[in-house]
Protein backbone atom coordinates (compact mmCIF):
# COMPACT_ATOMS: atom_id res chain seq x y z
CA UNK A 1 0.00 0.00 0.00
CA UNK A 2 1.46 3.36 -1.00
CA UNK A 3 1.24 6.49 1.13
CA UNK A 4 -2.02 8.46 0.87
CA UNK A 5 -3.58 11.44 2.54
CA UNK A 6 -7.02 11.09 4.14
CA UNK A 7 -9.52 13.95 4.25
CA UNK A 8 -12.89 13.75 6.00
CA UNK A 9 -14.94 16.79 4.93
CA UNK A 10 -18.00 17.82 6.90
CA UNK A 11 -20.02 19.20 3.99
CA UNK A 12 -20.67 18.44 0.34
CA UNK A 13 -18.94 21.66 -0.73
CA UNK A 14 -15.87 20.73 1.32
CA UNK A 15 -15.85 17.26 -0.27
CA UNK A 16 -15.86 18.77 -3.75
CA UNK A 17 -13.07 21.16 -2.77
CA UNK A 18 -11.02 18.39 -1.19
CA UNK A 19 -11.22 16.30 -4.35
CA UNK A 20 -10.01 19.23 -6.45
CA UNK A 21 -7.28 20.32 -4.04
CA UNK A 22 -4.50 18.77 -6.11
CA UNK A 23 -3.12 15.44 -7.24
CA UNK A 24 -5.11 12.29 -7.90
CA UNK A 25 -7.99 11.87 -5.47
CA UNK A 26 -10.71 9.29 -4.91
CA UNK A 27 -13.94 9.38 -2.95
CA UNK A 28 -14.41 6.56 -0.47
CA UNK A 29 -17.79 5.44 0.85
CA UNK A 30 -17.89 1.78 1.92
CA UNK A 31 -14.61 1.00 0.17
CA UNK A 32 -15.45 -2.50 -1.01
CA UNK A 33 -14.45 -1.74 -4.60
CA UNK A 34 -11.89 1.01 -4.09
CA UNK A 35 -9.72 -0.60 -1.41
CA UNK A 36 -9.13 -3.89 -3.31
CA UNK A 37 -8.27 -1.81 -6.39
CA UNK A 38 -5.72 0.15 -4.36
CA UNK A 39 -4.22 -3.02 -2.87
CA UNK A 40 -3.77 -4.49 -6.35
CA UNK A 41 -2.31 -1.18 -7.66
CA UNK A 42 -5.12 -0.69 -10.13
CA UNK A 43 -5.85 2.63 -8.41
CA UNK A 44 -3.16 4.74 -6.76
CA UNK A 45 -4.78 7.92 -5.45
CA UNK A 46 -2.72 10.43 -3.52
CA UNK A 47 -5.73 11.50 -1.46
CA UNK A 48 -8.79 9.67 -0.17
CA UNK A 49 -11.86 11.84 0.45
CA UNK A 50 -14.05 10.09 3.03
CA UNK A 51 -17.74 10.96 2.56
CA UNK A 52 -18.97 9.39 5.79
CA UNK A 53 -19.08 12.69 7.73
CA UNK A 54 -21.09 14.62 5.11
CA UNK A 55 -24.55 15.12 6.66
CA UNK A 56 -27.79 14.23 4.90
CA UNK A 57 -26.41 11.66 2.47
CA UNK A 58 -27.99 8.63 4.16
CA UNK A 59 -31.64 9.68 4.38
CA UNK A 60 -34.43 7.47 3.00
CA UNK A 61 -37.70 9.23 2.12
CA UNK A 62 -40.83 8.45 0.12
CA UNK A 63 -42.77 11.11 -1.78
CA UNK A 64 -45.37 8.64 -3.07
CA UNK A 65 -44.08 8.43 -6.62
CA UNK A 66 -40.45 7.74 -5.77
CA UNK A 67 -38.47 6.22 -2.96
CA UNK A 68 -35.42 8.45 -2.43
CA UNK A 69 -32.38 6.79 -0.94
CA UNK A 70 -29.28 8.74 0.08
CA UNK A 71 -26.05 7.66 -1.54
CA UNK A 72 -24.41 6.90 1.82
CA UNK A 73 -27.26 4.66 3.00
CA UNK A 74 -25.81 1.25 3.78
CA UNK A 75 -27.19 -1.95 2.32
CA UNK A 76 -28.53 -2.82 5.78
CA UNK A 77 -30.33 0.54 5.95
CA UNK A 78 -31.87 -0.03 2.50
CA UNK A 79 -32.98 -3.52 3.52
CA UNK A 80 -34.68 -2.06 6.59
CA UNK A 81 -35.98 1.20 5.13
CA UNK A 82 -37.12 0.43 1.58
CA UNK A 83 -40.49 -0.99 2.58
CA UNK A 84 -42.25 0.97 -0.16
CA UNK A 85 -40.45 -1.30 -2.67
CA UNK A 86 -40.15 -4.74 -1.05
CA UNK A 87 -38.11 -6.11 -3.96
CA UNK A 88 -35.46 -3.43 -3.43
CA UNK A 89 -35.34 -4.17 0.29
CA UNK A 90 -34.98 -7.88 -0.46
CA UNK A 91 -32.19 -7.20 -2.97
CA UNK A 92 -30.24 -5.18 -0.40
CA UNK A 93 -30.66 -7.95 2.15
CA UNK A 94 -29.00 -10.44 -0.20
CA UNK A 95 -25.80 -8.44 -0.70
CA UNK A 96 -22.67 -9.98 0.79
CA UNK A 97 -22.73 -10.80 4.50
CA UNK A 98 -23.66 -8.74 7.58
CA UNK A 99 -20.26 -7.03 7.66
CA UNK A 100 -20.59 -5.97 4.02
CA UNK A 101 -24.22 -4.89 4.43
CA UNK A 102 -23.40 -2.68 7.40
CA UNK A 103 -20.50 -0.94 5.66
CA UNK A 104 -21.20 -0.91 1.92
CA UNK A 105 -23.29 1.93 0.45
CA UNK A 106 -25.82 2.31 -2.33
CA UNK A 107 -24.02 5.26 -3.90
CA UNK A 108 -20.66 3.53 -3.93
CA UNK A 109 -22.05 0.51 -5.74
CA UNK A 110 -23.92 2.55 -8.33
CA UNK A 111 -21.00 4.92 -8.96
CA UNK A 112 -18.59 2.02 -9.50
CA UNK A 113 -21.01 0.08 -11.75
CA UNK A 114 -19.44 -3.32 -11.20
CA UNK A 115 -20.94 -5.63 -13.86
CA UNK A 116 -21.90 -8.20 -11.20
CA UNK A 117 -23.40 -5.75 -8.70
CA UNK A 118 -27.06 -6.01 -7.69
CA UNK A 119 -28.21 -2.38 -7.36
CA UNK A 120 -27.72 -1.37 -11.03
CA UNK A 121 -30.43 -3.86 -12.02
CA UNK A 122 -32.86 -2.26 -9.56
CA UNK A 123 -31.91 1.25 -10.69
CA UNK A 124 -32.52 0.36 -14.34
CA UNK A 125 -35.77 -1.57 -13.79
CA UNK A 126 -37.17 1.03 -11.38
CA UNK A 127 -36.51 4.01 -13.67
CA UNK A 128 -33.89 5.35 -11.29
CA UNK A 129 -32.79 8.96 -11.15
CA UNK A 130 -29.25 9.65 -9.96
CA UNK A 131 -29.00 13.09 -8.36
CA UNK A 132 -25.47 14.47 -8.01
CA UNK A 133 -23.90 17.72 -6.87
CA UNK A 134 -24.07 18.84 -10.52
CA UNK A 135 -26.91 17.14 -12.39
CA UNK A 136 -29.65 14.51 -12.49
CA UNK A 137 -29.27 11.41 -14.68
CA UNK A 138 -31.90 8.92 -15.84
CA UNK A 139 -30.93 5.29 -15.43
CA UNK A 140 -31.05 4.62 -19.18
CA UNK A 141 -28.37 7.28 -19.69
CA UNK A 142 -26.28 6.63 -16.60
CA UNK A 143 -24.76 3.17 -17.04
CA UNK A 144 -22.23 3.13 -19.87
CA UNK A 145 -20.45 -0.23 -19.72
CA UNK A 146 -18.04 -2.04 -17.41
CA UNK A 147 -17.17 0.23 -14.46
CA UNK A 148 -18.26 3.23 -16.57
CA UNK A 149 -21.02 5.75 -15.86
CA UNK A 150 -22.05 9.24 -16.93
CA UNK A 151 -20.37 10.73 -13.84
CA UNK A 152 -17.71 13.34 -14.50
CA UNK A 153 -14.45 13.27 -12.55
CA UNK A 154 -15.13 14.47 -9.01
CA UNK A 155 -18.93 14.32 -9.33
CA UNK A 156 -20.73 13.01 -6.25
CA UNK A 157 -24.01 11.06 -6.19
CA UNK A 158 -26.13 12.50 -3.38
CA UNK A 159 -29.30 10.41 -3.68
CA UNK A 160 -31.12 8.01 -5.98
CA UNK A 161 -34.85 8.02 -6.69
CA UNK A 162 -36.57 4.72 -7.46
CA UNK A 163 -40.01 4.83 -9.10
CA UNK A 164 -42.46 2.92 -6.91
CA UNK A 165 -43.77 0.13 -9.18
CA UNK A 166 -47.07 -1.71 -9.21
CA UNK A 167 -45.06 -4.87 -8.56
CA UNK A 168 -41.41 -5.90 -8.69
CA UNK A 169 -39.16 -8.85 -7.95
CA UNK A 170 -35.46 -9.71 -8.03
CA UNK A 171 -34.02 -13.17 -8.59
CA UNK A 172 -30.33 -13.97 -8.78
CA UNK A 173 -28.04 -16.95 -9.11
CA UNK A 174 -25.18 -15.96 -6.86
CA UNK A 175 -21.56 -16.90 -6.49
CA UNK A 176 -21.50 -18.98 -3.30
CA UNK A 177 -18.34 -17.27 -2.02
CA UNK A 178 -18.75 -13.58 -2.88
CA UNK A 179 -22.55 -13.59 -3.31
CA UNK A 180 -22.13 -11.42 -6.39
CA UNK A 181 -24.64 -12.17 -9.13
CA UNK A 182 -23.58 -14.71 -11.74
CA UNK A 183 -26.88 -13.60 -13.25
CA UNK A 184 -29.53 -11.43 -11.64
CA UNK A 185 -32.90 -10.37 -13.05
CA UNK A 186 -34.92 -7.45 -11.69
CA UNK A 187 -38.43 -7.29 -13.18
CA UNK A 188 -40.83 -4.43 -12.49
CA UNK A 189 -44.36 -3.64 -13.64
CA UNK A 190 -45.12 0.07 -13.98
CA UNK A 191 -48.26 1.80 -15.20
CA UNK A 192 -46.54 2.34 -18.54
CA UNK A 193 -45.32 -1.24 -18.95
CA UNK A 194 -42.67 -3.65 -17.75
CA UNK A 195 -38.95 -3.12 -17.32
CA UNK A 196 -36.55 -6.03 -17.01
CA UNK A 197 -32.89 -5.49 -16.13
CA UNK A 198 -30.07 -8.07 -16.23
CA UNK A 199 -26.92 -7.88 -14.12
CA UNK A 200 -23.93 -10.21 -13.85
CA UNK A 201 -24.33 -11.64 -17.34
CA UNK A 202 -22.57 -9.07 -19.50
CA UNK A 203 -20.00 -6.27 -19.30
CA UNK A 204 -22.60 -4.09 -17.62
CA UNK A 205 -26.23 -3.97 -16.58
CA UNK A 206 -28.66 -4.09 -19.50
CA UNK A 207 -32.37 -4.03 -20.27
CA UNK A 208 -33.91 -7.20 -21.68
CA UNK A 209 -36.30 -5.61 -24.16
CA UNK A 210 -37.60 -8.91 -25.60
CA UNK A 211 -38.70 -9.98 -22.13
CA UNK A 212 -40.32 -6.60 -21.55
CA UNK A 213 -42.27 -6.85 -24.81
CA UNK A 214 -43.48 -10.35 -23.98
CA UNK A 215 -44.65 -9.29 -20.53
CA UNK A 216 -46.40 -6.22 -21.90
CA UNK A 217 -48.23 -8.40 -24.42
CA UNK A 218 -49.12 -11.05 -21.85
CA UNK A 219 -47.28 -13.58 -24.02
CA UNK A 220 -45.46 -16.72 -22.94
CA UNK A 221 -41.83 -16.30 -21.95
CA UNK A 222 -40.97 -19.80 -23.18
CA UNK A 223 -39.44 -18.57 -26.41
CA UNK A 224 -37.70 -15.51 -24.95
CA UNK A 225 -33.94 -16.00 -24.83
CA UNK A 226 -31.00 -13.74 -24.07
CA UNK A 227 -28.38 -13.67 -26.83
CA UNK A 228 -25.13 -15.08 -25.45
CA UNK A 229 -22.94 -13.34 -28.05
CA UNK A 230 -22.23 -10.32 -25.84
CA UNK A 231 -22.26 -12.07 -22.46
CA UNK A 232 -19.29 -12.83 -20.21
CA UNK A 233 -17.31 -16.05 -20.07
CA UNK A 234 -15.06 -16.43 -17.02
CA UNK A 235 -14.03 -18.95 -14.35
CA UNK A 236 -17.55 -18.87 -12.90
CA UNK A 237 -19.70 -19.50 -15.97
CA UNK A 238 -19.70 -19.50 -19.75
CA UNK A 239 -21.69 -17.01 -21.80
CA UNK A 240 -24.04 -19.79 -22.88
CA UNK A 241 -24.66 -20.87 -19.30
CA UNK A 242 -25.33 -17.26 -18.29
CA UNK A 243 -27.88 -16.96 -21.11
CA UNK A 244 -29.59 -20.11 -19.80
CA UNK A 245 -29.53 -18.79 -16.22
CA UNK A 246 -31.10 -15.54 -17.38
CA UNK A 247 -34.15 -17.45 -18.55
CA UNK A 248 -34.37 -19.36 -15.27
CA UNK A 249 -34.01 -16.21 -13.16
CA UNK A 250 -36.53 -14.37 -15.35
CA UNK A 251 -39.11 -17.10 -14.72
CA UNK A 252 -38.45 -16.91 -10.98
CA UNK A 253 -38.76 -13.12 -10.89
CA UNK A 254 -41.93 -13.05 -13.00
CA UNK A 255 -43.54 -15.74 -10.84
CA UNK A 256 -43.29 -13.26 -7.94
CA UNK A 257 -44.95 -10.42 -9.86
Amino acid sequence: MHDMGLLKPASLADAVAAFASGGEAAFIAGGHTLLPAIKSRLRMPETLVDLSAVPGLDAITNDGARLWVGAMATHAAVAAGAGAIPALAALAGQIGDPQVRNRGTLGGVVANNDPAADYPAAVLALEGQMVTDRATYAADDFFQGMFATALADGEIITRIGFAVPQAAAYAKFRNPASRYAIVGIFAARHAGGHRVAVTGAGPGVLRWTAAEAALDAGASLAGVTLDSADLNTDIHASAEYRAHLAGVMLAQAVSQL
